[in-house]
């Protein structure tokens, strides 16, 4: 397993607690999907192997 880091984020509240929302709603975990957006963005710049 890839070891983790804790990171600090500032993000519009209202966006965060919609987005935390919808996240619970589809039982999805809101750092695995900060996760995912970083994967795909490494991915489609060409830095990802």
């Amino acid at each position: 397993m890839d070891e983790s880091k804790n990171i600090t984020l500032k993000v519009n509240s209202k966006l965060h607690d919609e987005y935390r929302e919808l996240c619970k709603k589809d039982g999805w975990i809101v750092s695995r999907q900060f996760e995912k957006l970083m994967e795909e963005e490494l991915k489609n710049k060409g830095r990802k192997k």
